[in-house]
């Protein structure tokens, strides 16, 4: 393997960076594809996007001959804007998923490890919180305060961001005013139609568990289904 290739390959990892290592198995050629590249004229461009969508490395057969594609996609997470009580049934079911997920609190009385045991907690504002990691479109964000103070910034972030999911609680009244304020903030109108409010699949949720499970229908739909979602 070319370990200059290798080397970019850790690197994009690291970052969470979608990217294809593609290998010539007749003469050994190898190249980095990455998701963020336009490679629409690429050869393969049809079987690569279809792979950055599953996930899945695999021999494919080329007019070359058989090529080898190595798919790295970075682990899907769930950022959870809110330590409530839909967030206590969600985590683990999340978790179980395969979701790496972190919850997301400024208030500590809610925000305790005796509530959410074992999990990735931040007890800090959601601004702070995604200095140190931010999103990207492998993350999924379901806001779930109530509170526009702690779940706007988040949102707006996700939705500038690219997350492949962006999920928030409240009423349709409470989602117009909420659109109201990000138009005041100067966010994109095109962006909007990408939230998912009120939050998770319409499966007529009525308990803090039933919506956790809607909310995790409706994530893991957006990473299976969505075009150019984290599959």
């Amino acid at each position: 393997m070319d370990f200059s290739l290798l080397s970019d390959l850790n690197k994009d990892r690291a970052a969470r960076r979608a990217a294809i290592l593609v290998t010539d198995m007749v003469d050994g050629q190898q190249r980095l594809v990455r998701k963020s590249d336009d490679f629409s004229g690429d050869p393969l461009a049809e079987e690569l996007a279809r792979r950055f969508r599953s996930g899945k490395s695999g021999m494919i057969t080329a007019e070359s001959g058989e090529v080898f594609l190595n798919v790295s996609l970075p682990a899907p997470r769930l950022v959870i804007i809110g330590a409530v009580h839909i967030s206590q049934a969600l985590v683990p079911m999340a978790e179980i998923a395969g979701l790496d997920v972190t919850v997301i609190d400024p208030r500590t009385a809610f925000a305790t490890e005796d509530r959410f045991p074992g999990s990735t907690l931040k007890a800090d504002w959601p601004e702070e919180v995604l200095k140190d990691a931010p999103l990207d479109a492998f993350t999924a964000v379901a806001a779930v305060t109530h509170d526009p103070k702690i779940d706007d910034y988040p949102l707006m972030e996700a939705l500038k961001t690219g997350c492949f999911y962006v999920g928030a609680l409240g009423s349709r009244k409470t989602h117009g005013k909420r659109l109201e304020r990000f138009t005041e903030a100067g966010l994109a109108p095109e962006l909007f139609d990408r939230i998912d409010a009120p939050i998770g699949l319409d499966i007529g949720a009525a308990s803090p568990e039933e919506i956790a499970v809607a909310v995790l229908g409706a994530i893991i739909k957006a990473l299976r289904t969505a075009p150019g979602a984290a599959a």
